[in-house]
């Protein structure tokens, strides 16, 4: 009807007359935004799963994500015996300006008591950051000695590129965790010096990488893809049908690439490799990914909180959707993930249930299909041998980097002899001593693994390896560690070599 707004519905008086009468009518006083939060949430429960609300007081974490940075004081922090310890200092961060070193114990953040007194990570996080150029005062233990620093807050990137090194002399490794407003930037800056190091093959992890802004998945699928392939489209009731084309020459258009995926794979990061595997261009390795198809705009609302609505869905290069059906509902539809594991298909290639869809070829004459995720050219299955109960109590509870922790600060002349990851993987084991001291700590959490199984114990001797490391060399020392034993990299590099 003419004069009528986009969001005009003949039930719309009818909605706020309701909200007007439980307002002045009800029997007991009512919270009206909260009410009113859950019947946006009641409305969007009837999209999609990907339709969102997200309140006043989350918009600026989520946001904060997707720019690729925030304002804060630069450290990484557990929390372990109620106490704030730091893990981790960003170099030329403000903590690391101010002083601050990895084993620092905080006690005040300003004029507040934060040790003891059961404070959480996100209560930290709030008293930490703030306003570019405001200050901190920090009262904190170092070698029980207290000690005090004034922090002025600061840009703290948040980085899209968890490593980035060259495994061989010619094969190299890039993981990205998610796609921010600058994760384009980060690949580059972590690919070239690769390109400068003899660059021939390279494993791209998208393992867990849930995805974000589609134009910088796009923006790095154009350095693999050449000439002015198609690498996406989109199209919606209301979006018109756009296409995203390699516009430039990439700086990896030739090289053998390998990318490696899983469950947790998702939305721009399944637009990369659904590019990269309709043109050939690269082999896909792991499992079956998370299958989110549909394309979010994020809409301000004037309370400051802000509306992600579908508007459109993504398509493949030869036209394939990816998105799992919703149909039965947000529980179902994220249920479907946590039942891969319970119903094998984590464990066995041919129980894959992705098939059902209809039917394509990719350039080269490859069989691959739509809906339900994409599948991997090679499968790699999850262990479920090295993860039992017990195993899976010391991840929840964050005992390996509790232990990894102790240690670090208590064999800084050993770990010193250390110049790079390469050094510590082929010098540094878990030994049977070590193995002690960490089976001391899991039974002081009353888990008992004394009868840890092989694969069991070099699981979690692996990851003790690896959380020392981090320690050490950041997110890049624990993956370089990791890597070694790592089956989707064996496989890759199995791969590369041709065998």
């Amino acid at each position: 009807m003419p004069g009528k707004s986009f969001f005009y519905t003949e039930k719309r008086k009818p909605v706020q007359e309701i909200m007007d009468l439980i307002n002045n009518r009800y029997v007991d006083d009512v919270q009206m935004d909260k009410l009113a939060d859950s019947a946006i949430q009641a409305m969007l429960s009837k999209l999609d799963p990907h339709s969102v609300y997200i309140p006043a007081q989350e918009l600026q974490q989520v946001n904060e994500d997707l720019a690729g940075k925030f304002f804060g004081i630069g450290i990484e922090f557990n929390i372990f015996n109620d106490t704030l310890n730091v893990i981790n200092v960003l170099k030329d961060g403000p903590g690391y300006k101010a002083g601050l070193i990895t084993g620092d114990k905080f006690i005040k953040v300003g004029d507040s008591l934060v040790a003891g007194n059961k404070t959480n990570a996100d209560a930290f996080r709030k008293m930490l950051r703030g306003d570019r150029g405001t200050k901190v005062t920090i009262t904190f233990l170092r070698n029980y000695n207290k000690n005090q620093a004034t922090i002025t807050r600061d840009a703290i990137p948040l980085s899209s590129v968890d490593a980035s090194y060259m495994m061989t002399k010619e094969t190299g490794y890039i993981k990205l965790n998610k796609f921010s407003s600058v994760t384009y930037r980060e690949f580059m800056e972590a690919l070239e010096p690769l390109n400068k190091a003899g660059l021939q093959s390279l494993v791209l992890d998208l393992r867990g990488n849930g995805g974000g802004i589609l134009d910088q998945a796009v923006e790095i699928a154009d350095e693999f893809l050449e000439g002015d392939k198609l690498i996406t489209y989109t199209e919606g009731k209301h979006v018109d049908k756009q296409e995203y084309r390699c516009r430039r020459n990439g700086l990896f258009e030739k090289g053998k690439l390998i990318v490696l995926a899983d469950e947790g794979t998702a939305s721009a990061s399944e637009v990369l490799i659904g590019a990269l595997q309709d043109w050939d261009r690269a082999t896909i390795i792991g499992r079956r990914t998370f299958g989110k198809g549909l394309v979010q705009e994020q809409f301000n609302l004037s309370d400051k909180s802000a509306l992600r609505l579908t508007i459109a869905r993504y398509y493949t290069p030869i036209g394939r959707s990816i998105q799992r059906p919703y149909a039965n509902g947000e529980k179902a539809y994220y249920d479907e993930i946590s039942n891969r594991y319970h119903d094998v298909e984590t464990k066995f290639a041919d129980s894959v249930k992705n098939n059902t869809g209809k039917m394509f070829k990719t350039k080269g004459g490859k069989i691959v299909y739509e809906k339900g995720g994409i599948a991997p050219d090679y499968f790699v299955s999850i262990d479920t041998t090295a993860y039992t109960r017990n195993t899976a109590m010391i991840y929840d509870k964050g005992i390996i980097g509790r232990f990894a922790y102790d240690f670090y600060l208590q064999n800084q002349a050993l770990l010193k002899t250390f110049k790079a990851p390469n050094d510590f993987i082929n010098g540094f084991t878990v030994t049977d001593d070590h193995w002690k001291q960490f089976i001391a700590l899991v039974t002081k959490d009353s888990i008992n693994i004394g009868a840890a199984s092989v694969r069991e114990r070099s699981g979690l001797s692996s990851q003790i390896k690896s959380s020392i490391a981090r320690l050490i060399w950041r997110s890049e020392g624990f993956f370089e560690v990791m890597n070694k034993e790592d089956d989707a990299i064996k496989k890759a590099l199995e791969i590369i070599d041709g065998k």
